[in-house]
């Protein structure tokens, strides 16, 4: 008999978000962002215009489960909220089809990406890589997922996010620029998408900084709320 396999050291735990309803968990595997997907928050970072979706990446460990105390990260000046629809991925699959992409989504969550604005500016000018400036650690504060079996697909709804109570980011999901059938169907043709997949879908106009001590707040009608504090 084969013995099992043994580490040099303890093989860190699973990330994993509450799912509104149920006892079990849901295990991340990857996190998949889109890049200016709302008009006006293309327009505020200088670009315009419909372009097909473009991805970066987040890895799993940069999630926080419910949100909650985030420390300001280091050699960052300028650090900011984007409040975002994640979808969470229940179903395997490759080259899927438009019709089919919403066969996929196990259900949907709030999410903040959090972001090195000054690095990614940076990245940008130098046509570097934003991994320093979106993928640090506990860059993604994400909610308790709502089974799409439970609300339905999420295609219209307000969503938002106040620092210290005043109103910072308000939009629609209807503005998403490639909503979430399109997105995972892209998506799908440079990846093999598995379940525990999330995908960070875009934020509306209205990002701005974040100092120590400001609690902030994003919300979506029908998903809840993820509450953070900076410190």
């Amino acid at each position: 008999m084969s013995r099992a396999a043994e580490f040099v050291f303890p093989a860190p735990a699973v990330p994993a978000l509450q799912i509104a309803g149920r006892s079990a968990l849901f295990p991340v595997r990857r996190v998949y962002c889109v890049g200016q997907n709302y008009a006006a928050h293309a327009r505020e970072m200088g670009h315009d215009g419909r372009t097909p979706p473009f991805f970066f990446g987040k890895p799993a460990d940069a999630v926080v489960p419910g949100g909650g105390r985030i420390a300001y990260p280091p050699e960052t000046g300028n650090f900011h909220h984007e409040v975002e629809l994640v979808v969470a991925l229940g179903k395997a699959g490759a080259n899927i089809m438009r019709e089919n992409a919403l066969d996929h989504v196990f259900g949907y969550a709030v999410g903040i990406d959090l972001t090195r604005r000054d690095l990614q500016a940076e990245a940008r000018e130098k046509r570097q890589p934003w991994d320093v400036a979106k993928g640090f650690d506990c860059s993604a504060p994400v909610g308790q997922i709502h089974p799409a079996a439970d609300t339905g697909h999420v295609a219209k709804g307000a969503i938002w996010f106040k620092v210290n109570g005043a109103t910072k980011q308000s939009g629609d999901i209807s503005d998403l620029i490639w909503p979430v059938p399109d997105i995972v169907s892209t998506l799908s043709r440079f990846f093999m998408l598995q379940p525990g997949d999330l995908v960070f879908t875009g934020t509306p106009s209205g990002v701005g900084p974040l100092q120590r001590g400001d609690r902030g707040e994003g919300g979506i009608d029908g998903l809840g709320t993820v509450a953070i504090e900076i410190v």
